[in-house]
């Protein structure tokens, strides 16, 4: 099912990205549109999929989580004695059980894997890599990339406004 998106919904994205605790009545004021409008054109978006969720950014340092590590897997696709195929996607949801464990993607490439994780310092992450990680079954081999420092980390989608989009 296509939907179009108009520029004052493009325009209520923008907005609730960057702040979601804006009311409907300031995000009305802001696009210069009724409030009645906003609440419908926000339902809609909601209903349909493009809003997801509404959630607070934390400030990973502050709660003793700020080492962050990018780990990259590699899936064995069958059991040692070839008798059972092991799915890349069940192993992609096994792995994102662990509360550790912030994102899970299924990749091209060398690698099969790519986690993103945040801990407490290294050696909660080599932790984990050793006692849960490389216990998931189908995980072949790890490669865990430390990151130095982030230059940028954001959950924002760029609006384009001005241009209209289908989803």
């Amino acid at each position: 099912m296509e939907q179009k998106l108009d520029e004052k919904d493009l325009a209520i994205l923008s907005l609730i990205q960057s702040n979601c605790k804006l009311t409907a009545r300031e995000i009305a004021r802001k696009i210069d549109s009724p409030i009645t409008t906003v609440f419908a054109k926000i339902k809609r978006m909601e209903d349909i999929g493009i809003i997801k969720d509404y959630r607070a950014i934390l400030d990973s340092q502050k709660l003793n989580s700020g080492t962050t590590a990018f780990i990259l897997a590699s899936v064995s696709y069958r059991t040692k004695d070839n008798a059972t195929v092991i799915s890349q996607r069940e192993i992609a949801k096994e792995i994102a059980k662990f509360p550790e464990v912030q994102e899970v993607h299924i990749i091209t490439g060398d690698w099969d894997l790519l986690i993103k994780l945040k801990a407490e310092n290294v050696d909660v992450i080599g932790k984990f890599v050793i006692d849960k990680l490389r216990l998931v079954r189908g995980i072949e081999k790890t490669l865990t990339c430390m990151v130095f420092e982030t230059c940028k980390e954001t959950t924002e989608i760029p609006i384009m406004l001005g241009r209209k989009t289908s989803k």
